[in-house]
């Protein structure tokens, strides 16, 4: 059986997705942000950079939420998540599922996270620059998903992780102004409110105190084990 250390609205909640998507047993192991168990000496032994998610699985222990999800689409080619090796179009949904990895989720952590790069005056400064980093990007992917739409659509891969993507990007940081207007993200916006209706997301929402609408009309958490809240 498949294992999935998580914390809730953290990473790990796109694994979680395509884990219910793909109907695979598994078992969820909270992981406690608060007293950061992330960085204990056990949790290390799986993960080494001690961050969330980790994945243990036949294979070994996966971190890394792109490499998750590849690992996933590639063991479990019946769950549909992305075209199979060899199938049309694997190497455009690989192209996204890189860009929404190594670009966009990236560009959020800076968005949520400016004391890691700067004083705190110059907070707001960076927070327009990266904001706008990130706008500019779902630009993009908006535009791609209209081209391409049987490439994005529930179950995708590329939809699981695009979902929560929006979902932080509308919630955090708590005090920064909410610049994210996702209705100026009309393919998008429909991608999410099919994510909503998908059993997947039901599932998540229950074991996470997501809200009904976690991506179209995102509100924080519940305080679950696990959680910094």
């Amino acid at each position: 059986m498949l294992t999935l250390h998580f914390a809730p609205d953290n990473a790990s909640l796109v694994l979680r997705l395509a884990l219910e998507e793909a109907r695979l047993p598994y078992r969820a192991v909270p992981v406690d942000r608060a007293t950061r168990a992330q960085k204990s000496p056990a949790y290390l032994a799986l993960n080494p950079v001690g961050l969330i998610p980790t994945l243990e699985t036949p294979d070994g222990p996966i971190a890394e939420t792109g490499a998750c999800l590849l690992w996933l689409c590639d063991t479990y080619p019946g769950a549909r998540l992305g075209p199979a090796v060899g199938e049309a179009r694997r190497g455009a949904f690989l192209r996204w599922l890189f860009y929404l990895s190594n670009t966009v989720h990236s560009d959020l952590i800076r968005v949520f996270h400016p004391e890691r790069y700067g004083p705190e005056e110059t907070f707001g400064l960076h927070h327009r620059i990266m904001a706008g980093h990130v706008s500019e990007q779902l630009a993009i992917l908006d535009a791609a998903a209209r081209a391409e739409p049987a490439l994005f659509a529930p179950p995708s891969a590329l939809a699981l992780y695009l979902g929560p993507l929006l979902r932080w990007a509308a919630l955090y940081p708590v005090a920064a102004d909410r610049w994210l207007r996702l209705g100026d993200y009309r393919t998008l916006q429909a991608l999410c409110r099919s994510l909503e209706e998908r059993e997947s997301t039901k599932a998540a929402i229950l074991a996470e105190a997501l809200g009904d609408r976690p991506f179209t009309a995102p509100r924080l958490p519940g305080p679950l084990a696990g959680s910094a809240t």
